[in-house]
């Protein structure tokens, strides 16, 4: 349900609709592509898909119509840090799915995105940023 609502107002930033939530760093997925609207669009019928097969409800109609071609990229680093974020959550909030999600290794991403080698993202909050070189002094 939440994965619901934050992509329809990521859609509604990425349309010019709504004057918060704009430097959300999630966002910055999507401005990567060439066709924003439509590629938060694809994302957001692949969820209304999924959703749909879990017995929910959601509004269709409030999927923009623009279509996008292509895939995001996400880092197997990203992917396991909201992996684990996701596990993290579940151990509060439903211990029973914990346990059938607990089983998975390797996370099957959204369609929308292929997973490539890397780390978690720099937007990412709390990821470790890599050390600045340290230079050297003049003598």
């Amino acid at each position: 349900m939440a994965l619901w609502r934050e992509a329809l107002l990521a859609q509604a930033v990425l349309r010019g609709r709504t004057r918060g939530y704009k430097h959300h760093p999630q966002l910055l997925r999507f401005r990567a592509h060439a066709s924003p609207v439509g590629c938060i669009g694809e994302y957001l019928r692949s969820v209304h898909e999924d959703a749909a097969n879990r017995g929910y409800s959601f509004a269709a109609e409030r999927i923009t119509p623009a279509r996008a071609r292509g895939r995001l990229t996400v880092t197997r680093g990203q992917l396991e840090c909201e992996w684990q974020h996701l596990l993290q959550k579940l151990r509060s909030r439903d211990p029973k799915r914990l346990v059938e999600l607990s089983e998975i290794k390797r996370p099957i991403p959204h369609p929308l995105f292929r997973v490539v080698r890397g780390g978690v993202a720099p937007w990412e909050r709390g990821a470790a940023q890599p050390s600045k070189p340290m230079r050297r002094r003049p003598r």
